[in-house]
């Protein structure tokens, strides 16, 4: 087998991190402004607490998001996407197109682009 020169392991592992079960997703509600762990769970259907801990532990390590907790009584905990999680709005966007086109997503295409939607005025 020859190795092929148009290969890029770099495209592949961001790939792979993007394309993990509930990654892309949990990226995609960030971009609109989630934060909580609650709210992203409550935001993104059969996602189960132990995933959603599970890939916010993963995307955290690989600086995309970044986890803030306050000093309060109660701890509150927040999430927040990183430059490098917000440099993800336009692959998002460009995904969301694709899907709204091919795959019939109701919530995909013009009308639900992160970069358009409220919660990314912070961005």
């Amino acid at each position: 087998m020859s190795h092929n020169s148009n290969f890029c392991y770099d495209f592949h592992r961001a790939v792979e991190l993007i394309g993990r079960r509930w990654s892309g997703a949990i990226v995609r509600e960030m971009l609109s402004g989630t934060s909580r762990f609650t709210d992203l769970r409550d935001a993104i259907p059969d996602i189960s607490d132990r995933m959603l801990c599970a890939r916010l532990r993963e995307l955290e390590t690989e600086g995309v998001v970044a986890r803030q907790v306050s000093g309060e009584s109660p701890v509150r905990v927040e999430y927040h996407l990183t430059d490098k999680g917000l440099a993800l709005r336009t692959v998002v966007a460009a995904i969301d197109d694709w899907a709204g086109r091919w795959s019939g997503c109701p919530e995909s295409g013009p009308d639900r682009h992160p970069e358009r939607s409220e919660g990314s005025a912070r961005a």
